[in-house]
Order: C-alpha cells, then structure tokens, then sequence
C-alpha cells in the first residue's frame, strides 16, 4: 500500500463517519467527489487503470445521488461498483496491459 491507499483509507473512513450527522445524499456526493480526486491522482502518478477504476466506483456514488430506483438502480450500482473493484485488483495483480509506459526502439 503506498500513501494514495492509506488517503483512501482515512478518507471513506472520515466520509462514513460523517454520515451519522449529515443526510445521505450529501456524504455521497462527497464519495463521487471524494473517488474523482482519487482517481485524476492515480492517473496523474501513471495507473490508468487504477483510474479509470476508481471513475467507475464515481458511478456508483452517482447511482446513489440520482436514485434510478428498481433495476436501473441494481445493474447501476453493482455493475459500476464490480467493475471498478475489478479494474483496482486486475491493475495491483499486474492482469493488465501497461498503456502508460512508451518504449522507444533504438536502432543503431
């Protein structure tokens, strides 16, 4: 775990804690804010895949915020929140292709 992880960490821990006193929509409108820093900080430290996860878990804070309700509601939050848990473990277990690093052919 390196610093970013232990920010997410104090971060949703903080954010759950402030839902007792605050109303739900609020908290989560801070978790999509919250997650969208997250994730233009992991792009911007070169895991583009670690982003674009932790946009897809933006999805879910958005699904929570806008209340689709019924199946919308389901394939809405569960699907974004899969694939987002899914593209974070793919990219930490190395599943994924490296698209940040050029390599250069060096001709003699």
């Amino acid at each position: 775990m390196d610093h970013f992880d232990w920010i997410a960490v104090v971060g949703f821990v903080l954010l759950t804690a402030s839902s007792l006193a605050i109303d739900g929509i609020v908290v989560a409108a801070a978790f999509g804010g919250f997650l969208l820093s997250l994730a233009s900080w992991r792009l911007y430290d070169g895991r583009p895949w670690e982003a674009l996860g932790w946009l897809f878990l933006v999805g879910s804070a958005l699904t929570l915020v806008t209340e689709p309700g019924g199946a919308v509601f389901v394939a809405g939050f569960f699907g974004s929140m899969a694939a987002g848990v899914g593209l974070l473990f793919a990219s930490r277990l190395e599943w994924l292709p490296d698209v940040w690093t050029l390599e250069e052919s060096v001709s003699n």
